[in-house]
């Protein structure tokens, strides 16, 4: 009898190990394949948070088939305790070890809340906005302007939080100056500029900060990053330029910067100056003179008087020769880029044609006949 009772026992041990080892292989294939999620989600995990939490939110968001699989294989794989708070994109279909490498690996957040100091060329704004994880675009929730605004409510809620990103976008175009004075008004950052930056150093970008980070450090990383594309610019110039130096170049790409905001146009804007330098023709470019009127610091929101187009000032370009002593603007890498390789024209003047753009020629008589269009146009928008 009792090797009977033995024999059955061992039976049952065996069959007993089958099934663990078929339980054990099943919860491993579960965690590893493709998830039931249909739409991506953005998964936030709170500060403190632990795997259960966790667990019990992708559950909720049908992200996972089990929690209980996706705790044992966090814990298998030694990543419990490797969890990090942000907010995370889970793609659709996402298995659950894909999972836990996405709210283990960084720490950074991949979508939710971002916060965008936007510094214009004739404002500062603060933009909150949201990740749409099923269409990829950013929704924007709220947005002010520091300088004049009252911060929002929501604003205060979003910046306790631990997961909010911080991004401060430099436009194209702007001044130094505007820039010194819209970082001070960052409320994220800290420490003071005790220099102003050199006019055109600064490379116009999207730069990632963080809570507390120093400004200084910030417009550091601004130089570094122009000194890179004017370096990288230079070294692919075009043969036979009027341009001695890469600090000459960026003079010219600020003046390009600020002649047009049209892309398709900013090799043809640089072959025209290009051209006059080559002729010994002066500039005669506007933005120059309004340089020189506000240095940088203010925004001529007028036209020229003949008087100022007459003024001498080192930057007005309709009364010295060549270029001027300094970036009027900090350029953006297109802008550089046109300068150091314009198109092969002979135009040597353009005026604005009323589309945005600008009508250019290579002759007086065909620059008169483009001014005449554009005076026609304006008087007919001022009747209007």
């Amino acid at each position: 009898m009792w090797r009977h009772i033995a024999s059955n026992a061992i039976t049952l041990l065996i069959v007993g190990a089958f099934l663990l080892g078929g339980v054990i292989l099943w919860g491993q294939n579960q965690y590893v394949s493709e998830g039931p999620l249909e739409e991506p989600v953005c998964l936030r995990v709170e500060p403190g948070s632990n795997v259960t939490r966790v667990s019990r939110a992708l559950e909720e968001e049908g992200a996972v088939s089990s929690g209980t699989i996706f705790r044992l294989g966090m814990d298998y794989a030694d990543k419990a305790s490797q969890l990090k708070a942000g907010s995370f994109l889970v793609p659709a279909g996402s298995s659950m070890a894909e999972i836990a490498d996405i709210i283990t690996r960084s720490g950074a957040s991949t979508c939710g809340t971002e916060v965008v100091y936007r510094i214009g060329v004739t404002r500062s704004t603060v933009q909150v906005r949201e990740l749409d994880p099923v269409t990829s675009r950013f929704e924007e929730k709220t947005s002010f302007e520091p300088s004049s605004d009252e911060p929002p409510a929501s604003y205060a809620e979003i910046r306790e939080r631990a997961d909010t990103r911080y991004r401060v976008a430099l436009a194209e175009g702007v001044t130094s100056w505007h820039v010194v004075n819209a970082l001070a008004q960052i409320d994220v950052l800290e420490g003071t500029i005790d220099e102003m930056p050199a006019e055109g150093s600064l490379a116009p970008d999207s730069y990632d900060v963080q809570v507390g980070d120093a400004r200084p450090d910030l417009i550091a990383r601004m130089t570094a990053a122009q000194e890179a594309i004017l370096t990288e610019a230079w070294q692919n110039r075009a043969e036979g330029l009027p341009i001695d130096t890469p600090e000459e170049a960026l003079i010219l790409a600020s003046i390009i910067e600020k002649e047009t905001g049209v892309p398709d146009e900013r090799r043809q804007v640089a072959s025209v100056f290009i051209n006059r330098l080559n002729r010994g023709m002066r500039l005669q470019t506007d933005p120059t003179v309004i340089y020189g009127i506000t240095n940088g610091q203010n925004i001529l929101d007028r036209g020229l008087r003949q008087s100022e187009l007459r003024g001498e000032t080192p930057w007005n370009t309709y009364v010295i020769d060549g270029l001027p002593p300094t970036p009027i603007a900090n350029p953006g890498r297109a802008s550089i880029e046109a300068a150091l390789n314009p198109d092969d024209t002979s135009y040597v003047f353009f005026v604005a044609d009323g589309t945005g753009g600008h009508a250019f020629a290579e002759t007086l008589e065909e620059h008169n006949e483009n001014v005449r269009r554009w005076r026609e146009i304006e008087a007919q928008r001022n009747s209007d």
